[in-house]
């Protein structure tokens, strides 16, 4: 009897301790810049995933457990980047991680999640290289869900050299990696179409005087900016021209659609284009749910989303993780690294609807297909061609 009881004994604890580890939370790691010039990204980013991660909760979370945010302020530094890295693997145990706004940032620190085969999830940084960092080992752990360089740069050409017409730009790009890389990214457009820019400039990080840069342009009779940095000093770049009496129409990557450029650079920023994967515009009933519960949550100010690019594909790439971890039947990271290379079930995400976003070789996730250009107007982002906005509620991901 008393063996029985034992026995007994053992498996209810065995039982109890098989029901605790179910009812783990899921960690998932989120790094961004929360504070400093690329806030605006990392604050919208963070508020997307956030979102997403209560509505997935709230219906029961995955695998009968909730999901649990570990948030960390990267800071726009690569140092602060490798730092946290290295806490959200060896202390806070995470199964994987979502964010990094910063090109530089993300190719110092996903390393560590590549070492401990945890999945990372780009869902703002653009840098072409980033998911092709650890592409020659046997296991890439590196996925996005934004729009890379390599997609950007073309369209941006594309908007100035065939659709608009012009003959001679300059490129005016950052210091940092995200800044050099796109630049090159340009260039290589440009010299596809058989164009060589009039200028090519460089400025740094705080830099609030682009005159030097901007008279170069002027003088080589650039018809046009083409643009790679991040808002505060694309609203210099604005506000430069201005000061100038120059105005010929600036054309970028996706980021002269941060509030910190349209606010900054005022009635000089109107008109700017760049390329979209998502405006703060209801155009299908997947996105005027999700603008109307961010507004409601997080009540930002003038009603408009500081960075929507970076809000929705936040939000997207928590419910890309869940239905990875789901489908894996499993919170560990090779598992959901091969579920996410041959997801079963389409994702209805803000951006797209995701239908096979991933294979083994290709981990980005959004196809030249899906972004549309966006034009500053009024102190918002709005559609710069009524065929993209037609567009943008029925686009899919096609692989």
């Amino acid at each position: 009897m008393m063996r029985f009881t034992k026995i007994a004994t053992a498996v209810a604890l065995a039982s109890m301790a098989s029901l605790a580890v179910a009812a783990d939370p899921i960690k998932i790691g989120v790094d961004g810049p929360f504070t400093g010039g690329s806030s605006s990204m990392g604050v919208s980013m963070r508020d997307g995933v956030r979102l997403a991660a209560k509505e997935i909760n709230d219906a029961g979370g995955v695998l009968g457990r909730k999901i649990e945010l570990v948030e960390r302020d990267d800071e726009a530094k690569n140092e602060r980047g490798v730092q946290i890295a290295q806490e959200l693997v060896n202390k806070e145990k995470v199964v994987a991680v979502v964010g990094y706004i910063n090109t530089g940032v993300a190719l110092a620190s996903q390393r560590f999640f590549q070492e401990a085969k945890i999945p990372v999830m780009n869902n703002v940084a653009t840098g072409s290289i980033i998911t092709q960092q650890f592409a020659k080992e046997p296991e890439n752990y590196v996925f996005r869900n934004a729009a890379h360089d390599s997609i950007q740069a073309p369209m941006i050409v594309e908007e100035a050299i065939t659709r608009r017409g012009f003959k001679k730009v300059a490129i005016l790009a950052d210091s940092t990696n995200y800044g050099q890389l796109g630049r090159e990214d340009l260039e290589k457009a440009l010299s596809a179409k058989g164009v060589k820019p009039v200028a090519v400039e460089k400025f740094n990080i705080k830099d609030v005087d682009m005159t030097a840069q901007l008279l170069k342009a002027k003088e080589a009779g650039a018809e046009a900016v083409l643009t790679y940095g991040i808002g505060p000093e694309l609203a210099q770049i604005a506000n430069g021209m201005t000061k100038l009496g120059w105005k010929v129409p600036l054309i970028g990557s996706w980021t002269l659609s941060m509030a910190n450029y349209i606010d900054n650079a005022g009635p000089g920023g109107e008109g700017a284009r760049m390329p979209q994967t998502f405006i703060q515009e209801p155009t299908n009933p997947k996105r005027q749910s999700f603008i109307i519960n961010y507004l409601k949550t997080f009540n930002p100010k003038n009603a408009r989303m500081d960075s929507p690019v970076s809000a929705a594909q936040g939000y997207d790439s928590v419910y890309l993780l869940a239905a990875a971890i789901k489908q894996a039947g499993s919170s560990e990271g090779p598992k959901i690294k091969a579920a996410l290379e041959d997801l079963k079930t389409p994702v209805e995400g803000v951006v797209t609807t995701y239908n096979k976003p991933f294979s083994k070789a290709d981990h980005d996730a959004i196809t030249a297909n899906i972004p549309v250009f966006g034009e500053v107007k009024g102190g918002k982002v709005v559609y710069a061609y009524p065929e993209d906005q037609k567009k943008a509620s029925v686009v899919q991901v096609k692989k």
